[in-house]
């Protein structure tokens, strides 16, 4: 299976959304460091942040299809 986004901005548009969403939970500054992050730190603060992204994407998804009935 091919894991690339089919448009070429996708890419682009959700690094946008992670750091749209990291300032809402106020751990910007963990994904600006330049990786140097200790593991364990990076998985904590990660997986809220790939939550909320889920959890948006899957709302777009409902909205759009709502709006296509």
């Amino acid at each position: 299976m091919d894991r690339k986004p089919v448009d070429s901005n996708a890419i682009k548009a959700l690094q946008e959304m992670k750091m749209e969403i990291a300032k809402e939970l106020g751990v910007t500054d963990t994904f600006t460091t330049d990786n140097k992050l200790d593991p364990v730190t990076n998985i904590f603060t990660a997986g809220p942040v790939g939550g909320l992204m889920t959890r948006k994407l899957v709302e777009m998804g409902e909205k759009e299809l709502m709006d296509e009935e």
